[in-house]
């Protein structure tokens, strides 16, 4: 008997729970909108990776954190319980952002690790309290999930609200700072609330026949770990490997074997009663993965499209929201407009490309600010920076002894090189911090250093009467994180009631759509997103021009769409098609394939953001969903079966 009381409205831990999920997702989508962008940076003090290696890190983290769930949820049915395993991952991801709020690449990977381990505590524990909110057959259970569904959308929303004017005001390190400080909140509101959320866990239990962690860790973890290290090794020698996918993601896919064929032995030696259920659930874990692969591209491909391929230009955005509004800096004009005003020549000041490169990653060395000091020839001012915000503009760099600021190349997978500056050892105290500063008309204006080979891409093709920026104005873009992280979520509120009422009508009207194939709809309408980016793509030159930002956000509109067809319905049927005894090991199964995915879509971040791309990503998955069609048949029969 359920120790839940029946009532007309909703448990009050609901709202608890929603709310601390709430400050969970805020920091968690904040910190994965500017991820990508804070790794390749080399203009607004990010890392300065090359691009391959920064994919390379999403997609192993975006695999990972979807990877950790299943193990974390088995933890806590095994051995914590929900409420410590869910405070326990709070923390955990915390800290984790925190540390990314400290320029340090020891604190950049610990930090990932931090939040890796923590939402796998977290991600699945929380949604399970709400469940257990509820009786089997409490009809407020629905609406009560919607309302929490809402909760992580009102994060995500917010968190692109709050992401481009905490990086633009200040910087990437502290816009991590503040998902920390986030979920410190929400760590908090679940600490108030223990006692008020002591009817949403359980003490953890073992039951004969479950699959413990014991069998976890022999079956599935250890192999798998023994599996990637061997393919990480073996993919480092073969140079096909190496000069394609690399050998991080060959090893992660690889580690996948064993694990794949656990799962297909699984439903091979199922009963008969079980066989057409857990077969089942083979096509739906394929469209859940490649959709994921897709979705998650925001965090990559598409914010490298929106940063490099999309006019971002926003004048439209108010003065009291300046804070939205970002400067653009020398790589925006590369494939500008000609007509768009370019930076008056005596604010960008010629230097070597290393200097550039430190720069970029705001800090100087010793001896470069002496020589502007000393130099006349330059005619810069180094001003000791104190804060004045007409010298701010995010062009403040910090000052280092030479022997502790290390300079080092590196190359991805197209040839690109990109340069990245390491503070070494990286607790080493800055001497200073300075503004470069030139007079320009009567006025200080605040400096660009640029290399020979930017100044002159910035103004190639550039008509010589074309006009030219205000010494000190720049043009004001939209970050592309806005872009990326704003719409999905504020699609999702807006069209959810939508697609609910679409299905209830063709329901009403005697044509039901079926859960089987709201996936295959789901696939073909996240086929049509991916062939809108192509066109939007094919009509700027494949990158050769910038194109509006109405193709994303329509881009946005339609894949939403089709996420609301299918990922709702998937979790369903996992729940639904599995064996009581096995509900927790197939939803595990659900996330592994969510993890595949997210390697996968790493890996399709470090390739070129062009026409080409988009439509075989769009071809690809119209192939998924042709194999999801042929199976409907087997899909149908086992849905009807199992009455789900």
């Amino acid at each position: 008997m359920s120790n839940v009381r029946k009532e007309k409205g909703q448990p009050g831990g609901l709202y608890l729970l929603s709310f601390t999920e709430m400050w969970e997702r805020l920091g968690f989508y904040l910190m994965l909108g500017i991820l990508l962008l804070y790794t390749i940076d080399t203009e607004r003090g990010g890392l300065g990776f090359s691009v391959g290696k920064a994919t390379e890190v999403y997609g192993t983290y975006m695999a990972l954190v979807y990877f950790t769930p299943f193990v974390g949820g088995m933890i806590a049915d095994r051995l914590l319980g929900y409420r410590r395993s869910v405070l326990i991952g709070g923390i955990l991801m915390a800290a984790g952002y925190l540390a990314l709020g400290v320029r340090s690449l020891p604190a950049f990977y610990a930090g990932l690790v931090l939040i890796i381990l923590g939402n796998g505590f977290f991600k699945p524990n929380i949604s399970a309290m709400v469940g257990n909110l509820y009786a089997a057959d409490d009809p407020r259970r629905d609406a009560g999930f919607n309302i929490f569904y809402l909760g992580i959308n009102v994060g995500a929303t917010i968190s692109a609200l709050l992401a481009a004017p905490l990086r633009n005001f200040f910087s990437f390190n502290m816009a991590f700072t503040a998902a920390g400080v986030g979920m410190i909140i929400g760590v908090v509101v679940l600490v108030l609330s223990w006692k008020k959320l002591e009817c949403a866990d359980r003490p953890p239990e073992i039951s004969e026949g479950d699959f413990g962690l014991k069998q976890l860790t022999l079956i599935i973890l250890l192999p798998a770990a023994i599996f990637g290290v061997a393919g990480y090794f073996l993919g480092d020698m073969i140079p096909a490997v190496v000069d394609t996918i690399g050998p991080i993601t060959f090893g992660f896919l690889v580690g996948m074997l064993p694990i794949g064929a656990y799962f297909f032995n699984l439903v091979r030696s199922a009963s008969p009663e079980e066989k057409p259920g857990l077969g089942a659930l083979i096509p739906v874990y394929v469209a859940g993965g490649a959709f994921f692969m897709v979705l998650h591209l925001s965090g990559g491909l598409i914010t490298l499209f929106a940063e490099d391929n999309t006019d971002r230009r926003s004048e439209w955005i108010p003065q009291w929201a300046d804070v939205y509004a970002q400067k653009a800096m020398p790589s925006y004009y590369i494939n500008a407009d000609p007509e768009l005003p370019r930076p008056d020549e005596r604010t960008l000041l010629v230097v070597k490309e290393a200097t550039e490169s430190m720069f970029g990653a705001r800090i100087l060395t010793e001896s470069v600010v002496q020589e502007f000091r000393t130099n006349m020839a330059y005619g810069v001012s180094v001003i000791d920076y104190t804060g004045q915000e007409n010298l701010q503009g995010g062009l403040a760099c910090k000052v280092y002894p030479d022997k502790n600021v290390e300079i080092s190349e590196e190359k991805d997978a197209h040839g690109a090189s990109t340069t990245a500056i390491k503070v070494t050892p990286e607790k080493t105290p800055s001497i200073g911090e300075v503004v470069l500063t030139r007079k320009i008309n009567g006025q200080e204006a605040s400096l660009i250093l640029v290399s020979r080979h930017t100044m002159d891409m910035i103004y190639e093709g550039v008509p010589a009467t074309a006009e030219k920026l205000v010494p000190g104005k720049y043009v004001r873009l939209l970050n592309s994180e806005m872009i990326t992280g704003l719409f999905n979520p504020v699609f999702v509120v807006i069209c959810t009631p939508l697609v609910v009422w679409f299905f209830v009508f063709m329901a009403n009207r005697g044509n039901p759509v079926t859960t089987a194939r709201k996936i295959f709809l789901g696939m073909i309408i996240t086929a049509l997103s991916l062939l809108i980016v192509a066109v939007g793509s094919y009509l700027g030159g494949g990158g050769s021009s910038k194109i509006s930002m109405l193709w994303l956000i329509f881009y946005y509109l339609v894949i939403t769409i089709g996420e609301l067809c299918l990922s709702p319905m998937g979790l369903s049927l996992v729940t639904k098609l599995s064996p009581k005894r096995l509900v927790g090991l197939m939803m595990g199964g659900w996330f592994l394939a969510t993890a595949v995915g997210n390697k996968m879509s790493g890996f399709i971040s470090g390739l070129e953001p062009g026409t080409q791309i988009f439509v075989i990503l769009a071809v690809a998955i119209l192939g998924v969903a042709a194999f999801i069609f042929v199976m409907l048949p087997r899909l149908d029969s086992a849905i009807k079966k199992y009455g789900a």
